[in-house]
């Protein structure tokens, strides 16, 4: 069964980025539709799988990381506007039955992805 899942490290802080906000949204053209919101946990990661089973659809989808508010509830002075804001990560689901793991490192200065497992 396919599933979607995301975790979060904070690179400049040497830990996962517990507290962050994250929106899941599925996109179809130009209309943008808000699936989930979660709020990481100690680890980094949303408690479940963000889609599962009958929710995984192939198509476009998007995660948006609330990094700038993170990392200011951290103390962490950041210019206006900041460089890192909301870090919106376009991706593609193909294959319903796959296992999509989208890890993001990210820094107020930074960010990088890649397809985990």
């Amino acid at each position: 069964m396919g599933r979607l899942s995301t975790h979060v490290l904070d690179t400049a802080h040497g830990c996962p980025a517990a507290g962050m906000k994250v929106t899941l949204q599925r996109v179809k053209g130009e209309h943008v539709e808000v699936v989930q919101r979660v709020t990481l946990n100690a680890d980094g990661r949303a408690d479940g799988p963000l889609l599962t089973g009958d929710t995984m659809a192939v198509g476009t989808w998007r995660l948006s990381f609330e990094a700038a508010e993170y990392f200011r509830a951290r103390g962490v002075t950041l210019p206006e506007p900041p460089f890192v804001g909301t870090v919106h990560l376009d991706f593609g689901i193909a294959d319903v039955q796959g296992h999509y793991h989208v890890p993001l490192l990210v820094s107020p200065w930074s960010w990088s992805t890649y397809r985990g497992s």
